[in-house]
């Protein structure tokens, strides 16, 4: 492919994520992968340039463009190396005109910046993210694990992290394949620590999805006791077992849930849990610097819906616990009406719960609980609590 056939890929690309975003389709990624299943001429060269094109677009625009052309003219109007590729050459994009609107840029949609917990840090949330590695104790000591990693920098406040930089080769390594450790950006990290799991208890992970908290609270319980990880998503739940069989944490007991009717599934637990961990399905708006895209996904309605959800996953979720157990609410939102609001409005709903101060080395006090963001923090974005149900 040449560059100028590049940009017009890029602009293909976009136009289709465009469209998913709109309609509710597949992620940026799967699209890419797609596109390129279908073109097979193009070289692994050509794949990457397309890639960075589209995702350079992607993470400059903050709300969704009318076209992919318009959001790779923002883009070119900034760059003139990348403007003299529109050329109008046979597989090029036409040459760009005084009439071409590019898409103005943005680090966040206008609508959701007077709703989030902290100022807009735009060149950390739009950043390229680094590999966080979690040394699984069920199989691996951190000190020898760190060996094989040289580029690996230790997080003072998680002995069993390790920071790579953006794009390290996880997955062709040893420690990954024998199970020894799992990729786990350092805020999922610390929620799960807060958790203070230990073995012999009874430990439920109420929204695993694919089980990436599920399994650092398995090496917290040493695999002793009981842990449960339910969820209402057949496909996301069916990825944890081949990651607890590499893991080494068998013990791990799977659940799913029929949405809308939790509760009755989950009625012989009440009252037995020593710890509930509600990671809440959310607006993802602390993830957006690893999904860009997903800042033109999400609407206002959208919103109103996921902090609905919330409170009704924190109602059923609040009988499972034991007396004197701990109830660890979190979201990987940036928003306070999915963070601190939640939490106030849960504690206005139920009586006998006690907020619990959580001690870390990262993050702020933010409500009743921390609030980590990619500037303060150098992790995805997230708020949690900790809540204690009266002995």
């Amino acid at each position: 492919m040449t560059p100028s056939a590049r940009v017009q890929a890029a602009i293909e690309l976009l136009d289709a994520i465009i469209a998913s975003a709109r309609d509710g389709g597949p992620a940026a990624d799967t699209l890419i992968a797609r596109y390129f299943k279908e073109r097979r001429y193009a070289g692994s060269r050509d794949r990457r340039a397309v890639r960075d094109h589209v995702y350079d677009a992607v993470r400059r625009a903050a709300d969704r463009p009318e076209s992919g052309r318009a959001a790779m003219v923002g883009l070119a109007r900034e760059l003139p190396e990348l403007a003299a590729l529109f050329d109008g050459s046979a597989h090029g994009p036409l040459p760009i005109s005084d009439s071409d609107a590019g898409a103005p840029a943005g680090a966040v949609p206008g609508w959701i910046e007077p709703l989030l917990a902290a100022p807009v840090e735009r060149d950390a949330l739009l950043g390229r993210a680094p590999v966080d590695l979690r040394v699984n104790r069920l199989k691996a000591d951190p000190d020898k694990v760190a060996a094989h990693y040289p580029d690996a920098v230790r997080l003072s406040a998680l002995p069993d992290a390790l920071r790579l930089p953006e794009g390290a080769p996880v997955e062709q390594g040893d420690p990954w394949k024998w199970g020894q450790v799992e990729v786990q950006d350092a805020g999922s990290q610390l929620i799960a620590a807060a958790c203070e799991a230990a073995p012999g208890m009874t430990v439920i992970d109420l929204c695993a999805g694919a089980g990436g908290k599920t399994l650092a609270l398995a090496s917290a319980m040493a695999g002793k006791g009981v842990l449960i990880a339910a969820d209402t998503i057949r496909s996301r739940l069916a990825r944890l077992d081949p990651r607890a069989e590499r893991a080494g944490a068998t013990f791990i007991e799977t659940l799913l849930l029929d949405q809308g009717h939790e509760a009755g599934a989950l009625e012989s637990l009440a009252g037995r849990a020593d710890i509930v961990l509600v990671d809440a399905p959310c607006s993802g708006t602390g993830t957006w610097r690893r999904n860009p895209e997903a800042r033109w996904r999400l609407t206002p309605a959208r919103l109103d819906r996921l902090v609905a959800e919330q409170a009704r996953i924190l109602d059923f979720a609040a009988p499972l616990l034991a007396p004197g157990g701990a109830l660890i609410y979190a979201t990987c939102a940036l928003t306070d009406r999915e963070g601190r609001d939640q939490v106030r409005a849960f504690r206005e709903r139920h009586d006998g719960w006690t907020v619990e101060r959580i001690e870390a080395a990262m993050g702020r006090p933010h409500g009743d609980g921390l609030l980590l963001t990619p500037g303060h923090d150098g992790t995805d974005g997230f708020y949690f609590a900790r809540l204690r149900r009266a002995p």
